[in-house]
């Protein structure tokens, strides 16, 4: 069983027609055929996309709306690469097109904008991945967002990360450690989102194929702390997988953003430190450098 997205996931494009939307989405239907069946532009309804994927002309419907592109496709996934301004109000307009799960890669939405996404989607059947993410990747066999397909390998480690740049160094290493990656999701580093850590881990805990996990945090927030709890609680009813972690920030000065909008140390909390301290003593490894993440997790395995 593949977490959240798999070969039968038909995917939407919201935001098709710009620059960045159409890169991506030739990047995915080149990519073991992922299922891209349309785009969405108020404007451009009736029109058709055409991209260019490995030497060939691909073409996609585009549709008024994230409904009608729905109705007409059956699509069970959106995501958006519409600009931070109007990002907001597409991710609503996917939630109330009943979307089951939407990954928005967009960067820079506004604080306020997320937090009225936020209390939308807690009323819906919808799950949010992002936004400020580089997306979600099950190897050969979807690829949604902008996760360099070429250096995943089908294999048994699950890898959930904070960090864009990071997750790819834990799936570029565990492909080379031979172990190869089940899922890679990045959940983005934005202080108001959609997925947290304890979503794909509790997912990760319950997928058979996911042998082992990476965790990977940042500085800010309390987020890893509270996954590390979820992992210590869990171990104890007899539910745990070898882990390893990493977390970004170490040297990083109190009160100052560092890379992520939420990652800024406030009032003694959010600190590495602490971080890595929760983590050890839920029983995850943390590396002691993103450029060792496979090793540390090979030996775990070996114990």
């Amino acid at each position: 069983m593949s977490i959240l997205v798999n070969k039968n996931t038909k995917v939407i494009v919201q935001g098709l027609t710009g620059k960045t939307g159409t890169f991506h989405t030739e990047q995915a239907l080149a990519y073991h055929g992922t299922q891209m069946v349309a785009g969405t532009h108020p404007k451009k309804g009736g029109e058709f996309w055409t991209g260019n994927v490995n030497g060939s002309e691909a073409k996609l419907p585009i549709f008024a709306s994230v409904a009608e592109a729905r109705d007409r496709t059956g699509a069970d996934a959106s995501v958006i690469y519409v600009p931070p301004a109007g990002a907001g109000a597409a991710i609503i307009e996917a939630i109330d097109a009943e979307i089951p799960f939407i990954v928005c890669i967009t960067e820079g939405i506004p604080v306020m904008d997320m937090v009225k996404v936020k209390a939308r989607l807690e009323k819906s059947n919808s799950r949010l991945l992002g936004p400020n993410c580089p997306g979600i990747l099950t190897p050969d066999e979807c690829k949604i967002g902008i996760m360099p397909g070429s250096i995943f390998n089908k294999g048994s480690v699950g890898i959930v990360s904070r960090s864009g740049t990071l997750t790819y160094e834990a799936v570029f290493q565990t492909t080379n450690a031979g172990l190869g990656q089940t899922t890679a999701v990045g959940i983005g580093g934005d202080p108001v989102k959609g997925t947290e850590f304890i979503d794909v881990l509790e997912m990760f805990l319950a997928d058979d194929d996911t042998k082992s996990i990476i965790m990977i945090g940042e500085i800010g927030g309390s987020a890893e702390e509270e996954a590390a709890q979820f992992i210590a609680d869990e171990a104890k009813k007899g539910r745990s997988k070898p882990m390893a972690g990493f977390i970004a920030g170490r040297t990083a000065p109190p009160g100052r953003t560092m890379g992520h909008a939420g990652a800024v140390i406030s009032g003694g909390k959010g600190g590495a430190e602490d971080k890595i301290e929760a983590m050890e003593a839920a029983g995850i490894r943390v590396s002691p450098s993103p450029a060792k993440l496979g090793e540390t997790l090979v030996e775990v395995l070996k114990g």
